[in-house]
């Protein structure tokens, strides 16, 4: 079980900066760059950034959660200090799931862990909870603005069910098909055009007093771009949705651009044996944008998983 102290609160002062750094190589050869904070001894919590980020992003959530569990971070391979594959057949889903094997393995070898994911880290993660390879090396999971790519193609499939939602769903989708072009996206990018479609997602809600200018790093805005084309195609056209059998959490932002809360919360469900979903006020961003709200629901459901009272307001 990871510490008990009162209640946390975020220092936006403090942030990644902090953090122990190393490297984990992985199957297939890279170098990927790894954050740890807090004490190793406790309770593992493993988080895992979306496009175009990298571990930075989880800045916020992880000082709250490292006063009771030990944190661990990791650029995703093409992002932040972790290596590049020279391929697109580098950013497949089961390279992705392995290098989180290879993660989870070197941080906390004798314990499972607690695996949170946000954007296109949750959708890699799908892939690692429903391996039954990997439910050992796992207490619970909580999923941000991520659905697993073979659900959601089942799911959007059967449109008929719920033809608004489905559409909604597909028109904010729009730009997964843009990205699947040569070079258009890369020129996008030198343009700045992604910047300001992350501007406008990150500040989807937020008073205009306290709006911020997204940049990311060009590295991470055109490597990323990798990760849409080596898996959308094949798992959009092939879906082969597995069970998930830990506890899982389902965080919905209820003003996310680009993925709906109807989607987030009723593609899992034939497919998960113990799904919980809860609804957050924020943007596709929440976990920078209200970092406290984030961090508080999963040490909620953590403490559930772990064999305490079920949250009262999650949903079935």
């Amino acid at each position: 079980m990871g510490k008990r102290p009162g209640s946390p609160v975020y220092d936006p002062n403090v942030n990644s900066a902090t953090a122990r750094h190393r490297t984990v190589r992985t199957s297939d050869g890279l170098e990927l760059a790894v954050y740890e904070q807090g004490d190793p001894s406790a309770t593992t919590v493993v988080l895992v950034h979306g496009y175009p980020d990298n571990h930075s992003v989880w800045d916020g959530v992880a000082e709250i959660l490292t006063e009771r569990y030990h944190v661990v971070r990791y650029d995703v391979r093409g992002c932040g200090d972790s290596e590049v594959p020279t391929t697109t057949a580098g950013y497949a889903m089961p390279q992705l799931a392995a290098d989180l094997r290879s993660v989870i393995d070197a941080t906390s070898p004798d314990e499972p862990v607690h695996l949170v994911a946000h954007d296109w880290g949750s959708i890699q993660s799908w892939a690692a909870v429903t391996d039954p390879a990997m439910r050992d090396r796992l207490r619970s999971y909580t999923s941000i603005s991520g659905p697993s790519l073979d659900m959601a193609a089942v799911w959007l499939r059967a449109t008929g069910k719920h033809p608004r939602a489905g559409l909604k769903q597909l028109l904010a989708s729009y730009y997964i098909l843009a990205f699947q072009l040569p070079r258009v996206p890369e020129l996008a990018a030198k343009w700045g055009v992604l910047d300001k479609m992350v501007d406008y997602s990150a500040n989807a809600g937020v008073p205009a007093d306290r709006r911020r200018t997204a940049r990311r790093p060009m590295k991470d805005l055109v490597n990323g771009l990798e990760l849409y084309r080596a898996n959308i195609r094949a798992r959009l056209s092939r879906p082969e949705p597995q069970q998930a059998t830990v506890p899982t959490q389902v965080i919905a932002p209820t003003l996310d651009a680009h993925v709906t809360v109807a989607m987030q919360t009723q593609a899992p469900a034939p497919y998960c044996t113990d799904l919980h979903w809860r609804t957050i006020d924020g943007n596709h961003w929440v976990v920078e944008e209200k970092p406290a709200e984030v961090a508080a629901a999963v040490v909620a459901f953590l403490d559930y998983a772990e064999g305490g009272t079920l949250p009262a307001e999650l949903t079935r």
